[in-house]
């Protein structure tokens, strides 16, 4: 492959693309939400790698970026592991390679983490444009808690498997987000109000699109809505509040006591169960004296 390749772009570029891996996001659904820089490596680029070729010629098609004799090569989760290697000679030979997902931040949800992975295992380069991100735009417009929150990509596909998949976060603290596919996404609610019990929760679909649609509401109103309408049009995002904060009771509070003087002095028992439950140190200090 020719390295000293330049692009035959009229326009010139400042993107400064470096030798190695940059990551490049693309829009989740309207096409001006790509940004200035990608556009720049787009042109510069020495090899592309992208989920679906069409969906990246589209896109250069668009902003009148051609291709030329750079080679165009298809990276996803069925054929990974025979390009992977075709990339890292490219990678290791100098070139400048961009990897593309078919919409939004590479890496979430998405293969490329493993072409990423391999070009930090071979010490490459690896850098990033950033730029639309459907989980994160959900959650700036789903009006619950931003502070913290939890990635949880796709669940599985069957509804008891989905349950245990579901567990696995009922501890994680502030707002939970998921992937789902609209044809599942009623089934999914219905998983979720089974495991969660009741939360605040948002559905968002189509996001950045003419059609957006962010329906906020209790799980199980979402649930009852999306179990009569059927499957909405669309790429799905739920996000899942956090769980109500229930004040402790005098029996937890004598419990956990109970459970700290068991391996520690009483000042540091009463430090200790205070911070957990949210209590005034004094009381839970003059508690712990009359337990001890």
């Amino acid at each position: 492959m020719d390295l000293n390749h330049r692009s035959d772009q009229t326009k010139v570029s400042k993107s400064q693309l470096r030798p190695g891996l940059t990551l490049l996001a693309t829009p989740i659904g309207n096409a001006r939400d790509v940004t200035l820089r990608t556009l720049d490596a787009l042109r510069d680029a020495d090899a592309l790698a992208c989920e679906d070729t069409r969906m990246a010629r589209r896109l250069m098609d668009m902003h009148g970026i051609t291709l030329g004799t750079r080679p165009l090569i298809a990276y996803h989760e069925h054929n990974a592991a025979q390009a992977t290697p075709r990339l890292m000679r490219l990678i290791e030979e100098g070139a400048r390679v961009v990897y593309l997902s078919d919409a939004g931040t590479p890496i979430v949800a998405d293969p490329g983490y493993r072409l990423a992975k391999a070009v930090i295992e071979a010490g490459g380069g690896l850098s990033a444009t950033p730029g639309p991100c459907a989980a994160i735009m959900a959650l700036t417009l789903s009006g619950l808690p931003s502070d913290r929150f939890t990635f949880g990509g796709f669940p599985p596909n069957k509804s008891g498997q989905r349950q245990s998949f579901y567990r696995e976060f009922l501890g994680a603290p502030g707002t939970l987000i998921f992937y789902e596919s609209p044809r599942r996404l009623a089934a999914s609610l219905g998983d979720m109000l089974a495991v969660f019990d009741e939360r605040d929760a948002a559905v968002a679909r189509e996001l950045s699109k003419s059609f957006e649609e962010i329906r906020r509401g209790s799980l199980s109103d979402l649930s009852d809505h999306y179990a009569e309408t059927g499957a909405p049009k669309g790429e799905v995002v739920i996000l899942l509040g956090p769980a109500a904060s229930i004040p402790p009771t005098e029996d937890m509070l004598d419990e956990a006591l109970r459970d700290a003087l068991g391996e520690m002095s009483v000042k540091d028992a009463a430090r200790t169960v205070s911070e957990a439950l949210g209590l005034p140190r004094r009381q839970v200090y003059e508690r712990a004296l009359e337990l001890k």
